[in-house]
């Protein structure tokens, strides 16, 4: 009996213990914290690098106070949180989300900008990374989505802050992609596949004229024509390309020029 009652009291002394101890889990030091309080601390977290505790806090401030200027720019930081904490895709997810609930609210040209700079930023990471290598396989979809919104925010917004630098990577961005279609035409040139490699260089010349790209597609088609056997056509290329690239030295050492994918 009495060793009945000491493994009773142990059992109720440990079930004690245990719902003490999630008590204690579950007690949130904010209770009680003021709206402005909250994003003072998730703002403070924010800017000493701490990003995984400010996003707590900017998202239980929302949850809290989902009304209002401090909810409203929460929404903004913890975009940028997410962005700063390496999380691209819940970055523009967030980015989305306050573009779509505020299209009008005054700072949403920098939502666009942000997005931008994570698609471009993106992009730009892996360029540097591989610079060296091929990048004819490489997919240029955040480099699009980059342009895309960069070319949405200097269209809705031409006064922006942000709209000049955003113009800027817009001329980086078409250079980009027109550099990635003659990367693919020069694949397809070393494989043999002749048709298909001069009809990306045509295709690289007009979606992307006035950019460094046409002097290659030009050097592409030249000679591609060549393995085909059409003099006519090849002769017509070179033509073009030495007239509009004087002194162009695609012809002897592509690589010799500036490399494209170099920023401003």
């Amino acid at each position: 009996m009495a060793k009945f009652t000491l493994i009773s009291l142990a059992t109720c002394l440990a079930l004690v213990l245990a719902g003490c101890g999630g008590a204690l889990e579950e007690r949130d030091e904010t209770a009680g914290w003021s709206a402005q309080k909250i994003y003072n601390e998730a703002k403070s977290e924010m800017q000493d690098g701490t990003y995984e505790a400010a996003i707590k806090l900017f998202e239980k401030l929302e949850a809290r106070y989902p009304y209002g200027r401090y909810a409203q720019q929460a929404q903004l930081d913890v975009a940028y949180s997410y962005y700063k904490s390496s999380e691209p895709v819940l970055a523009v997810a967030a980015c989305d989300r306050f573009i779509k609930l505020h299209p009008n609210h005054p700072h949403v040209d920098y939502a666009y900008y942000l997005k931008g700079l994570i698609y471009f930023n993106e992009d730009l990471g892996l360029l540097g990374r591989f610079a060296s290598q091929d990048l004819s396989d490489r997919d240029p979809r955040a480099a699009r989505n980059a342009f895309d919104t960069f070319r949405e925010l200097a269209e809705r917004f031409p006064k922006s802050v942000y709209a000049e630098d955003a113009r800027r990577r817009l001329q980086y961005l078409v250079n980009a992609l027109g550099r990635h279609e003659v990367n693919v035409a020069r694949y397809y040139l070393r494989r043999g596949a002749y048709v298909a490699a001069v009809n990306r260089a045509k295709q690289a010349v007009q979606s992307f004229p006035r950019t460094p790209a046409v002097e290659q597609a030009l050097h592409v088609m030249v000679l591609g024509y060549d393995a085909m056997g059409m003099a006519v056509l090849r002769d017509d290329a070179k033509r073009i390309l030495e007239k509009n690239y004087p002194g162009s030295v695609a012809l002897d050492d592509p690589s010799a020029r500036k490399p494209w994918w170099q920023i401003w």
